[in-house]
């Protein structure tokens, strides 16, 4: 399970890392909101990499049906993985690349509280909501931890899905796809 998971995992890893380490430079010019629809749509091909890498394990070391336990202990362990990936590219082009991230942000979020006719004193308390937010992300451990939250929505929906179509609860033992790939004799 090691090797399933590790490789499918970095795999899935990279390619979130290679998304972000592509798209953080043009930020500027890609936009915040362009720039999360880009990141959420890498994380949901990247997290398809669960359902390979799961039903790798069912074919080439199981060998035969897969409980939903099994396949979903597998396909969480393939989005940790690929999370820390994640995480690691991130804490690197935060601290390195792209230190003033979150002060840009911060002035997206307000301009658009702005453009939405929010109160000045609104805004008020939304910038003083986002300077608390701005201190405890500089924390690294607690900027690792949100950044580690980010991608698991579509991790656990994704390890979720695989679980429900590649794991086969037992009945009777016998596996749900053997009884139905079986001949049935009159």
């Amino acid at each position: 399970m090691k090797k399933t998971v590790l490789t499918f995992g970095l795999i899935a890893g990279g390619i979130l890392s290679a998304m972000m380490a592509l798209t953080i430079p043009f930020q500027d010019a890609i936009g915040f909101d362009p720039g999360q629809i880009i990141g959420y749509t890498t994380m949901v091909l990247a997290f398809l990499l669960i359902f390979f890498g799961v039903r790798s394990y069912r074919d080439n070391v199981i060998g035969g049906p897969l409980r939903f336990g099994q396949a979903l202990k597998v396909g969480a362990l393939i989005a940790v993985v690929a999370s820390l990936c994640y995480v690691a590219t991130w804490e690197v082009i935060y601290y390195k690349v792209a230190p003033d991230f979150v002060t840009k942000y911060q002035a997206h979020l307000l301009d658009k509280e702005r453009a939405n006719g929010a109160s000045e004193e609104a805004i008020a308390r939304k910038k003083a909501e986002l300077d608390r937010f701005a201190e405890l992300y500089r924390n690294p451990l607690i900027n690792a931890a949100i950044t580690f939250l980010e991608p698991m929505p579509v991790a656990i929906l994704m390890v979720l899905v695989t679980a429900g179509l590649l794991g086969r609860q037992k009945k009777g033992g016998v596996s749900e796809r053997k009884a139905v790939a079986s001949p049935v004799s009159s």
